[in-house]
């Protein structure tokens, strides 16, 4: 019977021996960041210029997580990758030989996944965030502002539930390709125009990325998603849990 220590010890060696993990989450932090810092400089810059209503309802810290929306593919790509690169270099067989209990597989693996998607989250949104602050010069939010705290710590949440997010999806779709391929267009385009237009956002308040993303706002007004915060990223969590589910199911049914 396998150890679930020694299972995630094994989850951590695969993790971390992977030259694409250190380059993805490396991108993550740097791609976040720096399109944050851009965008709130350039929102300094061009604050006198905006109109009235825009200035009133400025959101100074989700300004700083202008970059999230990139930063959240990376997130994405690392979910697909941890689970799925075993299905499309054989390894899956082996792993099942050597650990059968396919719960204790997947949740090991994902269990260390997650640890490591939480930790560069965190440290993304907090850099995220005193970057783009730094950039906004007198129009910037200070960190003991009332909510911006939870707006920064749930940042790293959200990038973190992402990512788990895809390792369900991908465990359920077992190939890196198809994964991505339904994904990153889906949380890259469709998700946002679904929320656009009038007649599709209501039924985009409740997309896992659309909900989650409450949780980094601090000004609110003029948003039209019909919940709280931290609302928001339990309905993102329950998603994230759909997708943990399905990819458990199709791992104990299917054969490797």
């Amino acid at each position: 019977m396998a150890v679930v220590p020694a299972v995630l010890r094994s989850e951590w060696t695969k993790i971390r021996s992977v030259r694409s993990t250190v380059w993805t989450l490396s991108l993550a932090v740097l791609i976040t960041v720096a399109l944050g810092v851009l965008i709130s400089a350039l929102t300094n810059n061009n604050f006198s210029r905006m109109p009235a209503s825009e200035q009133i309802t400025f959101d100074a810290t989700y300004t700083s997580f202008a970059g999230m929306s990139l930063g959240q593919l990376l997130m994405i790509v690392f979910g697909v990758l941890v689970v799925s690169n075993e299905y499309s270099t054989g390894m899956i067989r082996a792993s099942l030989a050597a650990v059968p209990q396919r719960g204790t597989f997947l949740f090991s693996k994902i269990a260390v996944a997650t640890l490591l998607a939480f930790v560069v989250g965190e440290i993304t949104a907090f850099i995220a965030f005193f970057a783009g602050q730094a950039s906004l010069g007198s129009h910037s939010a200070h960190i003991s502002d009332p909510g911006v705290l939870r707006a920064v710590f749930g940042g790293g949440l959200y990038l973190t539930l992402i990512s788990v997010f895809a390792m369900g999806c991908a465990a359920m779709l077992r190939s890196p390709l198809l994964s991505l391929a339904i994904l990153m267009p889906f949380f890259f385009l469709i998700s946002n125009i679904l929320h656009a237009v009038s007649a599709t956002r209501h039924v985009a308040n409740y997309l896992p990325d659309q909900a989650g993303q409450k949780v980094m706002m601090v000004v609110t007004t003029g948003d039209s998603r019909p919940y709280g915060p931290w609302i928001g990223l339990l309905i993102m969590a329950l998603w994230v849990i759909a997708a943990l589910v399905g990819g458990y199911a199709v791992l104990k049914e299917r054969d490797a």
